[in-house]
């Protein structure tokens, strides 16, 4: 690493303290300004926000409108069709017939349980009550006269007869609907069924606005406010008075006015909202209409809330207004010294980009730099890796020399009794001599050609690779030294392909099996007999040209022999080459630095300990992973574990 000189620490920079001033007349206008703005924008928000708040009624407006008139519209059929029943008309014939009145009556009760309405009674001509649903309470409407409700009147007279009013027994307000019972083309009776309408007000209740309901005379017939029941919103007349107390509609005394004093709110713009002042509450009006029944709904809003909303809409706005002048005299004020802070920081830019430059410099020779030593690197371990191999072709040589002078001997040997074959006038046993010649040099190419293969240098290709002749090869190589070394080695029926390279899986191949041999040879296991590689698919005595006999090839492999290396391939979707040896296996100490470079336990002069890191490299290079364990059997067990080649990319097979 290069030695620079550490940058200039740059200054902080530290604004001027800023000197109190006094802006009295400044302030005073603020001031002033903001109470203008207050008192000419309240009405305007004020009005907005009725305006507002009656608009977020309306919709409830419009449901309790449309439920009301639901509920009237459902209820208006029913009288005339409970009216057609026989059982009416042969009730208000025989009116002393104790046997109908009590079915009647149950009848007429499940029939209002069933359509959920107050009551349901049947008047004969006189208006007289004989039959009733009530019949079980003690305000049972049994025997009443109902002769002056407007209702029986219109029914008698062949129409549908509707009206509300408080009840004289029950005392409960309703909608009364009725209509006649005609016995061929005679009336003989009025079918009633009454609404009860207390359930509305008990729905209104739960609403932040109240509703009213009021009738033709303009009195407060439905209301979620009691104390507003029967109260006029008008003066009554004096003929809408009698008709009230000859009808027994409303009680006389309870029709007090409710002074409500009306104002529309904005009437150019249409929204058809008012407001109303009802005593000491000020309130949003807006009204819809239930014309069947003569009935104007009205939903009032409190307009109490929107005043206090106006009022802090208007704080509101009174702060921004003066923190708007105040934020102006902070910015008018730190003008000068923005302008003063600008030139200094554009000052310490202008030195910033220098050193930037400067370090952006120097960082891009250090990566030149680091690139060099990259590629020095990487020439560096190719050449260990060639020489790895040079070495172990060094460790093999002198096993080798004999492998080749073996055959050369036997070659002058059998060359010699040739010629003395010939000599004696024997052609065909001179023939059977050249042919063992012939045989012996072809043994001899084949050790050249492993021996070459594994010494020149591989290219970076990589492709499929088929792993059957990688292990036969390398146990070629490594014949001389397995002597005396009892190999199991079963190669599986069909081929097992891997993508790598074969010379450097063969090279990976020829360091784990030379390690094991050392591993064994310094636990002094080694045998003094020769055993040639055992196991039912591997029998190197035919290559080896030391044992020629017939036995060298038959071994069956026995575990028993204490010198062994067994030698598993196995296929699929992780195609790996195991090597197990009977050495003394692994310490912890070892096996955590076995794949390091230069590490190794042999004596010195006997390795650089590159084979296995080298090793390593190259199985990962490929995608795979090599691995070191401890044998339960005892030993040592190097796992090389590799891709699969796809089985479109068989065909080219990479070295």
């Amino acid at each position: 690493m290069n030695n620079r000189p550490e940058a200039p620490i740059l200054p902080p920079l530290r604004p001027r303290a800023i000197r109190p001033r006094r802006a009295i007349w400044g302030v005073v206008l603020v001031v002033v300004l903001a109470l203008g703005v207050i008192l000419a924008a309240y009405p305007r928000f004020e009005r907005l926000y009725l305006r507002q708040a009656g608009t977020e009624d309306a919709a409830t407006l419009r449901l309790a409108t449309q439920v009301l008139r639901g509920a009237l519209e459902r209820t208006e059929a029913l009288p005339a069709l409970i009216a057609d029943r026989p059982i009416l008309r042969r009730l208000l014939a025989e009116p002393d017939n104790e046997g109908i009145l009590p079915f009647t009556n149950e009848l007429l009760r499940q029939s209002a349980l069933s359509l959920d309405v107050s009551d349901i009674y049947v008047l004969d001509v006189t208006g007289r009550t004989v039959a009733t649903s009530n019949y079980r309470r003690d305000h049972s409407f049994m025997g009443q006269q109902f002769a002056y409700r407007p209702y029986f009147t219109d029914a008698m007279n062949a129409g549908l007869g509707r009206f509300h009013a408080l009840g004289t027994t029950s005392g409960q307000r309703g909608y009364f609907f009725a209509a006649p019972v005609i016995d061929n083309t005679r009336i003989v009776g009025v079918v009633v069924v009454k609404l009860r309408l207390d359930a509305f007000e008990e729905a209104w209740a739960a609403a932040d606005a109240s509703i009213i309901v009021t009738d033709t005379n303009n009195v407060i017939f439905l209301s979620d406010r009691t104390d507003w029941h029967f109260r006029t919103i008008a003066p009554l007349s004096d003929a809408a008075l009698g008709q009230i107390v000859a009808t027994r509609q409303y009680p006389a005394s309870r029709l007090a006015p409710l002074r409500i004093d009306v104002e529309s709110l904005d009437p150019d713009l249409g929204f058809g909202l008012e407001l109303a002042d009802i005593g000491t509450e000020m309130f949003v009006q807006q009204t819809s209409l239930i014309a069947a029944a003569g009935w104007r709904v009205s939903i009032l809003t409190p307009a109490g809330p929107a005043g206090q909303r106006a009022w802090t809409a208007m704080l509101l706005l009174a702060l921004v207004v003066v923190m708007a002048g105040l934020v102006a005299a902070a910015i008018l004020g730190r003008r000068a010294r923005l302008i003063e802070r600008l030139a200094a920081e554009h000052s310490l830019a202008t030195l910033l980009e220098a050193r930037v430059a400067e370090r952006t410099g120097e960082l891009k020779a250090e990566v030149e730099e680091r690139r060099a030593t990259e590629a020095r690197l990487r020439q560096t371990q190719a050449e260990l890796v060639q020489a790895g191999k040079l070495a172990a072709l060094g460790q093999m040589s002198a096993a080798l020399s004999h492998e080749i002078n073996q055959p050369l001997a036997a070659v002058k040997s059998y060359a010699e009794n040739a010629g003395t074959l010939l000599d004696r006038n024997r052609p065909a046993e001179a023939r059977g001599n050249i042919e063992r010649i012939s045989v012996l040099a072809d043994r001899m190419a084949a050790i050249s050609k492993h021996l070459r293969n594994f010494a020149r240098r591989p290219g970076d290709k990589t492709g499929p690779v088929p792993l059957k002749p990688v292990i036969a090869d390398a146990l070629e190589l490594m014949n001389a030294r397995l002597r005396g070394v009892e190999v199991l080695y079963d190669p599986p029926p069909d081929e097992v392909w891997a993508r790598g390279g074969r010379v450097r899986l063969q090279q990976v191949v020829v360091n784990l099996l030379g390690n094991a041999l050392d591993a064994m040879q310094d636990a002094g296991a080694q045998r003094n007999t020769e055993a040639g590689i055992a196991g039912t698919g591997a029998n190197m005595d035919a290559t080896a040209g030391t044992n020629t006999d017939a036995n060298a090839g038959t071994n069956t492999g026995t575990r028993a022999a204490p010198v062994r290396i067994e030698i598993t391939l196995t296929g699929g979707d992780t195609p790996e080459i195991a090597v197990w040896d009977t050495g003394p296996g692994l310490s912890e100490d070892v096996m955590a630095q076995a794949f390091d470079p230069f590490f190794t336990t042999k004596d010195p002069g006997q390795g650089l300990g590159l084979g296995l890191s080298i090793s390593y490299n190259i199985i990962r290079d490929f995608g795979g992973r090599l691995s070191a364990e401890n044998h339960p059997d005892g030993g040592a067990i190097f796992r090389m574990t590799l891709e699969p080649a796809p089985q479109q990319t068989r065909g080219l097979a990479a070295e």
